[in-house]
């Protein structure tokens, strides 16, 4: 692919993260079915018309093969492309980093595929935060802390992060919010307005559904 696409801002890519373990859950999420169809179809749904490709991050072989054969490509407005994880049962931060180095555009909303609940409205905002000044857009709940009370996986992180990213796994630092402090960031608040609390819901024990 040439340079002049691959730097072509007006693209909006998504990398949705399918490789965590779900021992609280005892099973799959994304596949899991939720209000008639597999948790991850809500995600991809809400998607539609807003973005031009999404990279779904799955653990294994295996479990790209289940996804594929449910999740119709025709069904969505934009091209979906399974990764295997390159670095397996080490958290998010190499799902982020395998969807980046998959990813045609500078920039890419993570979502992770048990949050059923995000809306176009998130999807439209958050994307329009994008600034070329800043590496990693994060809302955040409280004024008082936003490191802690941020949300990295419902997060916009730029390409260009991920030498960060290898250097942080390399070491074994493996928590998201240590990215979050060594790169440029741009926090937003979640104010029940713009941005409501209930995108962030996600569903990770049986009781939560």
């Amino acid at each position: 692919m040439s340079n002049s696409i691959k730097n072509n801002e007006n693209i909006k890519s998504c990398i949705i993260l399918c490789g965590g373990q779900s021992r609280r859950m005892g099973q799959d999420k994304g596949s899991m079915i939720i209000q008639n169809k597999p948790m991850i179809k809500h995600i991809l749904s809400t998607l539609n018309n807003h973005i031009n490709e999404a990279i779904i991050v799955l653990n294994d072989q295996a479990r790209i093969n289940k996804y594929n054969k449910f999740i119709n490509p025709n069904d969505y407005t934009y091209s979906i492309t399974f990764l295997e994880d390159k670095i397996k049962n080490k958290g998010p931060l190499p799902g982020i980093m395998t969807g980046l180095i998959e990813i045609t555009s500078n920039y890419a909303l993570v979502l992770p595929c048990d949050s059923p609940y995000v809306s176009v409205e998130y999807i439209k905002t958050i994307f329009s935060q994008i600034d070329e000044n800043y590496q990693a857009i994060v809302p955040y709940h409280d004024k008082d802390d936003k490191l802690k009370t941020s949300e990295p996986l419902h997060s916009i992180y730029k390409k260009d992060i991920i030498p960060e990213i290898e250097k942080l796994v390399n070491e074994d630092t493996l928590h998201i919010k240590g990215l979050i402090e060594k790169i440029d960031t741009k926090f937003i608040l979640i104010d029940n307005e713009k941005i409501e609390k209930k995108e962030f819901k996600n569903l990770n024990r049986p009781e939560d559904i």
